[in-house]
């Protein structure tokens, strides 16, 4: 477990994300799914990882993989399937401490929920727009979110931010 360093003596100071990297049981099944959701070719596919140097990086005895990346406006989706050693499949929720989410920005919550639902994509729920007294701070009243995941189980949200969650 790491431990949590003390904010009020440590400031590393990172502000800037390269990419996120999504472990999935079956490349070519995610590779599928992530070029439907978002319209775009990979610029890297099938790809591959191997060695002692880089296994010892990642904490493991030994690593072989084979991955995939997309190239987002503001950040990279790197999708991996571990083939040497494969790990256990997780169970990643929303209330599982571990798991994460990521995040898409789109101008309307309920269109894209539309149009993905109509091309056979599946939500947990509805899509929601948060209600006075539901949110902090005020000026993201109005915000609408759907939540989905991809083959894994990776959680993933369509967000229209208003005013508190807008990013410039």
């Amino acid at each position: 477990m790491t431990s949590t360093p003390n904010p009020s003596t440590v400031s590393i100071g990172l502000r800037e994300a390269a990419h996120v990297g999504i472990a999935v049981s079956d490349l070519d099944r995610s590779v599928a799914f992530y070029q439907a959701l978002l319209g775009i070719e990979p610029v890297v596919r099938d790809e591959n990882m191997h060695g002692p140097g880089f296994a010892q990086s990642q904490g493991l005895p030994t690593t072989k993989l084979r991955y995939a990346t997309f190239n987002l406006d503001n950040l990279g989706i790197d999708l991996i399937q571990f083939q040497d050693p494969i790990g256990d499949r997780s169970e990643p929720a929303a209330n599982r401490p571990g798991s994460m989410h990521l995040c898409f920005k789109v101008d309307d919550v309920s269109a894209v929920y539309d149009r993905m639902r109509d091309a056979g994509f599946e939500f947990l729920g509805r899509p929601y727009t948060f209600a006075e007294g539901e949110v902090y701070p005020a000026e993201a009243l109005g915000t609408e979110v759907a939540y989905f995941n991809d083959p894994d189980g990776t959680n993933l949200e369509l967000i229209a931010p208003k005013g508190g969650f807008a990013r410039s």
